[in-house]
């Protein structure tokens, strides 16, 4: 597991990594000599317009005239002329890096030539492009039959979408010397793609159907790193960002007259500080060889001394036990439920020297105001009132009449600390509705990015969570390659095979990279998708998570966390020379297998370490303040999966682990929190306390035996009961006014066709006269 006393990561969690780094993560090492291809394409059609001339001379005038005449070339039949112009295009996107001298000027003028190629509507013309290639059946075709796919098999989708992410990721990111054209440019282009005018759904669809379908295997050519990319800045532009989300989340509290949170969230997680990790299987052992004598004269121990500040802890001799025997059957549970993952071996933890004892100062103060939720206190007073008075007033918080005084304290206090959360008010509205449809009248639904994403993704949402999740076990670095897995690797390899160790170790090295990056973008998209959704409204959120549990995805991340989790942080699959836009203003040294092996000298894998945090996010909003899926935890044997998760020292990473830990306590036993007493005193110091909650000792109500089906079932009916009311509209809908009036129904005009005064007296023999008037009948239509 390596060393214990491994450094704190200076991380900053953001929405994504610098500008260039996310840009040379578009492109894999195996697609750089394509990098000259679209040079070349460029500087033979702009030669032979402009000549001696260079791009950077040219006026604005001039070069919107040169992109208009690229954009009429696409416009032809011929699918190798057309792919020539797309690859000239994408070379301005790129930043016209041959006449530039270093990254700086390349990134400007990507920067530059995106706003000008969105302002001519190339986006729309790609976007065009893209919807024939997604149809072109003779490519599917062509894939399918083929054993082995490679790069040369979506050239033409590739071009078409590092275009499009391009222009997203650039015109996305804000900076503070734009030019306020750009700036109206940014909004245009965010609502261009948030409110579709053209199509009847937004641009993120369309990438959720050309995930399913590559999924399906009806479309094994489509290069889904770069699908996966291009859908999460789309997201992330649209819906916006975490402080985005942050300053929406205050402006909605405000418009309910809830009162403003107790803290930013996101300012107090930045400055927290991780905590030491507790000790392990190894250096345990050898603490019991030295103490067993020890322990055995002193039978009864202070409170004082299970404290984590004491270094002399009696009780943590027992942890290297408990840990190597959940270890053993850990991953049981998992590979239960995920029949496509492998068992793999857990290699004992082997620090490399026993660390000096670190001390712990008392923190100042606790980062959290806590919270009370108002179905706590209605637990308190009936537990209250049936001691004292022995009866209950149901949900009667105002009466205090024959309680002690020290009662009257307690509810005083726990409603100084209330919180009441936007879903909770979204859930009692939804009930109203539910109970007075016909009084309350229709709901006024805001027309907002995320409602109408929602709408759009509603009745095919299962299959896009399911797809996203089999992409994502396909490029955890635990799983095993199989026969009946999906191929994500399409778009990395190239035609011909690597024959030499140099070429070998690239292509390793490029492979796993690539498999990093789909892991980013998944587990980016997903948080957005969840925390958006949550905002809107609580029951598309839950619908989208009931849809990732049924889906696997809680054990999926559990077997991502049961790895070498240090090493996975610190993994080094890059090779900084050849990144995006180095490698195209700079001398490439050669290559040798050292340099290979050496890598860069960062202290951590940013995308990693954003990675895990997102996955650990995902499966907090996933199991909070659900017992069922709480109990899953506890039966695929996450707590010492996680507890290795702890050897990171970041702290909000952390943080989200030791959530993740609190809440399943009091299910691990007694045995467990007396073996753990590092682990537990870190919970009470870092993460939120909720007063009430007795999640360290395991009395509370909500450990005891639970219907987890009827709970998920509950939820379930409330799920679809919202989205029938809101979204499937009947077209004769039960509630519809009938006129009972016959002089208005007999006014009422009726069109009739135009030749039916000729045939009128065969009508009115046919349909009147020579029919029976049966009386009786009329009494069923009463």
């Amino acid at each position: 597991q390596g060393s214990v006393d491994c450094p704190n990561l200076e991380f900053e969690y953001g929405d994504a990594d610098s500008h260039s780094a996310e840009l040379a993560e578009l492109y894999s090492y195996t697609e750089e000599p394509e990098l000259s291809t679209n040079r070349r394409c460029f500087e033979e059609d702009f030669h032979a317009q402009a000549q001696g001339r260079r791009w950077l001379e040219l006026d604005g005038a001039q070069q919107k005239a040169y992109i208009m005449r690229l954009l009429d070339g696409l416009e032809v039949v011929n699918r190798d002329k057309r792919l020539k112009v797309a690859r000239a295009i994408l070379y301005l996107a790129q930043g016209v890096f041959g006449d530039c001298d270093n990254e700086g000027d390349v990134l400007h003028w990507s920067r530059h030539n995106s706003f000008l190629l969105y302002r001519l509507g190339t986006f729309t013309a790609f976007l065009e492009l893209l919807n024939m290639e997604i149809d072109n059946s003779q490519a599917c075709s062509s894939a399918l039959r083929k054993p082995a796919i490679s790069l040369a098999d979506s050239t033409e989708l590739r071009v078409l979408l590092s275009v499009m992410y391009l222009m997203v990721e650039n015109i996305r990111v804000e900076q503070e010397m734009d030019p306020p054209e750009w700036k109206t440019c940014r909004e245009t282009f965010r609502t261009e793609l948030s409110f579709p005018v053209h199509t009847e759904e937004p641009f993120a669809l369309l990438l959720f159907t050309m995930v399913t379908k590559f999924c399906s295997g009806h479309a094994p050519h489509f290069p889904m790193k770069k699908v996966l990319l291009l859908l999460w800045k789309v997201l992330l532009f649209t819906l916006g960002g975490f402080e985005a989300l942050q300053a929406m989340k205050v402006r909605k509290r405000e418009e309910l007259g809830l009162p403003p949170l107790p803290e930013d969230s996101i300012q107090v997680m930045r400055s927290m500080r991780a905590a030491s990790p507790p000790t392990y299987s190894i250096e345990l052992m050898e603490q019991q060889q030295q103490k067993r004598g020890h322990r055995s004269r002193r039978p009864l121990v202070k409170q004082d001394s299970l404290d984590i500040y004491n270094e002399r802890d009696p009780f943590k001799n027992d942890e290297a036990g408990v840990d190597e025997e959940e270890n053993d059957d850990v991953d049981s549970g998992i590979e239960g439920e995920l029949d496509l993952m492998e068992r793999d071996a857990m290699v004992p933890p082997m620090p490399a020297q026993r660390p000096p004892i670190e001390r712990v100062s008392f923190p100042k103060g606790l980062p959290w105001a806590p919270k009370v939720r108002q179905k706590d206190i209605e637990h308190f007073l009936e537990a209250s009132r049936n001691k004292f008075i022995g009866f209950t007033l149901g949900q009667d918080t105002e009466t205090l009449i024959g309680l002690p005084r020290p009662i009257h304290e307690s509810v005083k206090t726990l409603k100084q600390h209330k919180y009441v959360s936007i879903s909770d008010i979204q859930i009692k509205n939804e009930e109203e509705l539910e109970k007075c449809p016909m009084s309350l009248g229709e709901e006024e639904v805001p027309e907002t990015p995320c409602e109408i994403l929602y709408r759009a993704m509603l009745y095919n949402l299962p299959q896009y969570m399911i797809a996203l999740l089999k992409i994502l076990l396909a490029a955890a670095p635990t799983s095993k390659a199989k026969t009946d897995s999906i191929n994500i690797l399409a778009d990395v390899l190239p035609e011909e095979m690597p024959i030499t160790v140099l070429q070998s170790m690239k292509l390793g090295i490029d492979v796993n990279r690539h498999k990093e990056i789909i892991v980013k973008s998944i587990s980016a998209s997903l948080l957005l998708l969840l925390k958006h959704f949550k905002l809107n409204h609580i029951y598309q959120f839950e619908y989208v998570s009931q849809h990732l549990v049924f889906a696997n995805c809680i054990p999926l991340i559990l077997k991502f966390f049961n790895q070498n989790i240090m090493s996975y942080i610190t993994a080094k699959n890059s090779i900084s020379v050849l990144d995006y836009p180095y490698c195209t203003v700079c001398d490439l040294p050669e290559l040798t297998a050292e340099s290979l092996e050496a890598g860069d000298n960062n202290q951590f894998c940013w995308r990693n370490l954003f990675s895990c945090i997102n996955l650990l996010r995902i499966l907090n909003k996933l199991t909070k303040w659900k017992h069922s899926r709480t109990m899953m935890l506890v039966v695929f044997k996450s707590a010492p999966i996680l507890k290795r998760a702890l050897k990171v020292k970041q702290a909000m990473m952390q943080l989200y682990v030791l959530k993740l830990l609190k809440i399943q306590t009091k299910y691990l036993g007694r045995q467990w929190r007396k073996s753990n007493m590092k682990t537990m005193s870190a919970i009470y110091q870092k993460v939120r306390h909720r007063m009430n909650d007795d999640w360290a000792y395991g009395n509370d109500i909500d450990a005891r035996p639970w219907d987890f089906q009827a709970e998920e079932c509950t939820l379930r009916a409330n799920i679809e009961a919202f989205n029938s009311r809101r979204y499937d509209k009947p077209q004769d809908s039960e509630f519809a006014p009938v006129d009972n009036c016959l002089q208005s129904v007999l006014g009422q005009r009726l069109d009739l066709p135009e030749d039916f005064h000729y045939s009128y007296e065969l009508w009115l023999e046919r349909e009147v006269f020579s029919q029976p008037i049966r009386w009786e009948e009329l009494l069923h239509y009463q």
